[in-house]
């Protein structure tokens, strides 16, 4: 299947929606929203932010917006396709030419809320998952022993806690961690990660 390039190219290649894509498409344009081909289907952005998406499947056509958790949505129009694994983007979805026509101004009007919450700025960020540190029985030790030096290692980015954490559970020997771990203290208490003097060179 060739690659899609345009927005003309996708609604020819759903001949069975083409009247419904086409119609969706003129309310869309008739906002400040620019046009553009992503993941194969027109998507709808504001300074290169993804707004809205246009798709067309075997029995509706859906308009997604990527952030439509923000939409006031007072006519229940909208749900989440994917509940599990979108948290904020919602759809909807129309089944006939008629459904569109009759909500035209609707349609618009959504659009324009999206549009204005995306200048506002208003976004759903991905979580992002803390690296799990395992820390070394020798290191849990010495902060039972040392407030001062565990409240500067939580100070520590998890990447760094990794770094250390690391350097020290793959000596083999137990005389090798503590001479290790007698070499890094300084740099915790100091608040520097392992490999910091490498990094700025």
């Amino acid at each position: 299947m060739a690659k899609i390039e345009t927005v003309e190219e996708y609604i020819s290649s759903k001949p069975n929606r083409t009247n419904e894509l086409k119609l969706l498409r003129e309310i869309l344009l008739t906002t400040e929203l620019e046009e553009g081909i992503k993941w194969g289907a027109p998507a709808y952005m504001i300074n290169g932010k993804n707004v809205m998406g246009l798709a067309a499947f075997k029995s509706y056509v859906g308009i997604w917006f990527h952030n439509g958790v923000f939409l006031t949505d007072k006519q229940n129009k909208l749900f989440n396709a994917q509940e599990n694994k979108t948290k904020a983007m919602r759809q909807w979805r129309f089944y006939s030419l008629e459904e569109i026509e009759e909500n035209k101004q609707l349609i618009r009007n959504y659009a324009l809320e999206a549009i204005e919450n995306q200048k506002q700025g208003k976004e759903l960020k991905p979580a992002r998952s803390k690296p799990v540190v395992n820390i070394p029985t020798l290191m849990k030790q010495a902060f039972k022993q040392d407030k001062q030096l565990a409240a500067s290692f939580d100070q520590l980015t998890p990447g760094k806690q990794k770094e250390y954490a690391n350097y020290i559970a793959e000596a083999k020997r137990e005389s090798t961690k503590e001479s290790r771990w007698q070499k890094i203290i300084p740099l915790i208490k100091q608040g520097k990660g392992l490999y910091d003097k490498y990094k700025n060179c």
